[in-house]
């Protein structure tokens, strides 16, 4: 396979070139990522200053880094720099996880929806811990589902949040189908001023949330399951829009 690497950790982050290292050897392997970490910004595009984009060198290893988003990674990728289009696109593997809530915010689950806009088969890879992240195991269990993917497939407009347990993948519990949890994690806004006495907000959250489902991904992730969601991203609720015929838009 043709696969493209991205993340939102940067071109020197360690989890990319874990995936470069267990993917190298079976595919054609191309990285287009941010220069620079981009944590957080979803599913950001640039509109109103140039993307640059310049090859690199990365312990022998070649690639590119562009001064953008992850979604301007992938989309410059495929419209531009590629000769051809991929089969796959990866991102990750994220030091942390990247469940619930947080899909709406991640910039490696929007590198691999943007790919899915384009209809090419992604996966957005994230490890539970970032405090020693076993990158190299969870690469090689990547290997290997992404040959599953390519075999059996993805619908158009649809790609896959995996989340692994900082396990080697074999000593998991196994592997669970999961769904987006939707509870909230206990966030808060500490309060503080800087040298000149100007307030300055810096966000965070007490605890992870209790998952109201066993199903959920970070319930599965939890309980040291590996997590995989499909995720769509057609983002339209059906049997509401079913529901809304039936009201009376006439009013004044």
């Amino acid at each position: 396979m043709k696969i493209l690497l991205t993340n939102d950790d940067g071109i020197l982050a360690q989890g990319l070139w874990a995936l470069h290292r267990a993917l190298k050897s079976d595919h054609e392997v191309v990285v287009v990522a941010p220069e620079r970490e981009r944590s957080a910004v979803g599913h950001g595009i640039t509109l109103h200053k140039p993307l640059r984009v310049h090859k690199v060198d990365i312990n022998g290893e070649s690639g590119w880094s562009v001064n953008g988003t992850p979604a301007d990674c992938v989309k410059i990728a495929l419209v531009e720099l590629l000769d051809g289009r991929p089969d796959m696109v990866i991102s990750g593997i994220n030091p942390g996880a990247n469940v619930g809530v947080n899909l709406n915010y991640s910039g490696t689950v929007a590198a691999a929806k943007e790919a899915a806009l384009y209809r090419v088969p992604a996966m957005a890879v994230s490890i539970q811990s970032a405090d020693d992240p076993s990158f190299d195991r969870a690469a090689r269990y990547i290997a290997g589902l992404a040959r599953l993917v390519k075999s059996r497939g993805l619908p158009p407009g649809v790609f896959l949040n995996i989340n692994i347990p900082n396990l080697v993948p074999n000593q998991a519990p196994g592997i669970k189908i999961t769904h987006q949890g939707s509870d909230l994690y206990d966030e808060y806004f500490e309060k503080r001023r800087d040298p000149r006495n100007r307030v300055y907000y810096w966000q965070g959250f007490e605890t992870l949330p209790t998952y109201s489902h066993s199903d959920a991904d970070g319930a599965a992730l939890a309980a040291g399951y590996i997590s995989i969601t499909p995720v769509q991203c057609d983002l339209t609720d059906y049997t509401m829009a079913e529901k809304m015929r039936s009201w009376n838009f006439e009013f004044r």
